[in-house]
């Protein structure tokens, strides 16, 4: 192309070649070479930080408050433990382990990528499938190099196998113990996900990383709330409204999981257990059906294999007090677990991270993910109590538009509708959104927008934004 920058240069060369200075000559390719590089210059997310892993530590306070260091170190033990049919694992299962789902980039994190940290080895789900004689089939969305994932049916089938009315919206466990060496004769069929997958029956999830849940845990009512009121004018000019989602019991707001479903990590920690583990527990006493199966009468005796729970209270492990059950040994690991530290070792430095948090709020980003909420007294450890919980969350649930919609109805969020996702730790994290449908932090955020979402205003904001200002927004958030 004759009008092309780098025939100008080549001409711009032959011109000055002759001449008794050089420095005119210079000077101008220069500025020719700058102009290239800028026209060529496009934002790029610089991936999973590397050097020291920032979370999976305790709470900084916990060597001075007596008993809880032990608590945390049993709780992670118990964490890594993994579970067989004795010890009340299946009969319909996800995984073994909460490690197994909670490990990136440490010990309560969210989903591993052996593509990406191969000391981590692939995708617990492709080791567990068929582990000591399981009959079981990897389903085509559980890949080596993919996200750990639950799978939810939308809708429930009628009596010819098309989809029916009514919704269904539960975890459908993608394994079952049949096969295995431990399972005697329970025999069960994984559910025909290749049939639901044709009928777009199905959603996905991910795992949400547990580091500073215990901050979150301790963010009274009142703040959520006074939070919420805050900046409507700015909220009202870009279209964003959320609202908190309410337990059905007590009507107070729950703040933990994609749709901040759970109230508190008691419940989050045994819904989990009993949910991807099939282990009963004293928060989940009953054995668990998939949904389906449940309206058709619920498990064959011959997959009743212990007694319930399986998971409960040693009572005479002490003479005064038992030790508690595993559910709640994870409840307090995963509350006394500290909150991810920032970095500021990552491509770009110091400027570009400040530069890149000053966009993140002026473009209206800080207006759902809120920098800091303060936290409650607590009477746990002085790590909970009154201090500033940077977790980037108004841990409200906001309409996400047509685009994420999972079709998933839980309390008071919609099929639409998702919890503020915290954005502290992002920087090493490997998946994003709900369904882990991206390792790229750009295109997470496009995918923000859609019809009716309330994050089309932001990023319309972020489109109109400069190359450089966006790579400085993607810098700080690595940065988190």
């Amino acid at each position: 192309m004759i009008g092309s920058p780098m025939v100008r240069l080549e001409t711009l060369y032959r011109q000055n070649k002759s001449r008794a200075t050089r420095l005119g000559a210079l000077l101008a390719v220069s500025i020719l070479l700058a102009t290239i590089v800028a026209a060529q210059f496009v934002a790029r997310d610089p991936g999973v930080r590397g050097g020291t892993v920032d979370a999976g530590q305790p709470l900084a306070s916990l060597a001075q408050t007596p008993g809880a260091s032990n608590f945390f170190t049993d709780g992670l033990d118990r964490f890594q433990e993994v579970d067989t049919v004795q010890r009340g694992l299946g009969p319909r299962f996800n995984t073994n382990q909460c490690a197994g789902c909670h490990s990136q980039p440490a010990v309560g994190g969210s989903s591993p990528n052996a593509s990406v940290f191969p000391f981590v080895g692939p995708n617990p789900e492709t080791q567990v499938y068929n582990l000591d004689g399981a009959q079981n089939t990897l389903p085509p969305f559980i890949t080596p190099d993919g996200p750990v994932r639950e799978a939810r049916f939308k809708f429930f089938l009628n009596s010819t196998g098309s989809l029916s009315n009514n919704a269904d919206g539960g975890v459908h466990a993608l394994f079952v113990i049949s096969g295995r060496s431990d399972a005697g004769t329970c025999a069960l069929k994984q559910p025909d996900f290749a049939h639901h997958l044709a009928l777009n029956n199905v959603s996905f999830r991910i795992p949400t990383p547990t580091f500073g849940a215990g901050l979150i845990e301790n963010i009274s009512e009142e703040t959520i709330l006074a939070n919420m009121r805050t900046n409507g004018f700015a909220k009202q000019s870009l279209g964003i409204s959320g609202h908190p989602n309410r337990d059905g019991n007590d009507g107070m707001i729950s703040r933990f999981g994609w749709k901040a479903q759970n109230k508190s990590l008691e419940i989050f920690s045994g819904e989990a257990y009993n949910v991807e583990m099939g282990v009963t527990n004293e928060v989940f006493p009953n054995e668990r059906a998939n949904p389906d199966e449940a309206q058709r009468g619920g498990l064959p005796a011959a997959c009743r294999l212990n007694p319930t729970p399986e998971d409960a209270t040693n009572l005479a492990a002490a003479q005064d007090s038992g030790v508690p059950g595993d559910a709640s040994q994870f409840a307090m690991f995963m509350r006394l677990l500290a909150p991810p530290t920032a970095s500021l070792t990552i491509p770009g430095g110091a400027t570009s991270i400040t530069s890149g948090r000053q966009v993140f709020a002026a473009i209206g980003c800080a207006l759902c993910h809120t920098p800091a909420l303060q936290t409650a007294p607590s009477r746990i450890t002085p790590s909970l109590s009154q201090v500033n919980a940077n977790l980037y969350s108004d841990l409200l649930v906001h309409n996400m538009g047509n685009n994420l919609a999972d079709g998933v109805t839980q309390g008071a969020a919609g099929p639409d509708e998702f919890r503020t996702a915290p954005l502290w730790g992002i920087g090493q994290r490997i998946f994003f959104l709900h369904d882990g449908r991206t390792n790229d932090l750009v295109n997470a955020i496009q995918q923000h927008g859609g019809i009716g979402s309330e994050a089309n205003g932001v990023i319309h904001n972020f489109n109109n934004l400069t190359p450089q200002q966006k790579q400085n927004l993607l810098n700080f958030l690595r940065s988190l």
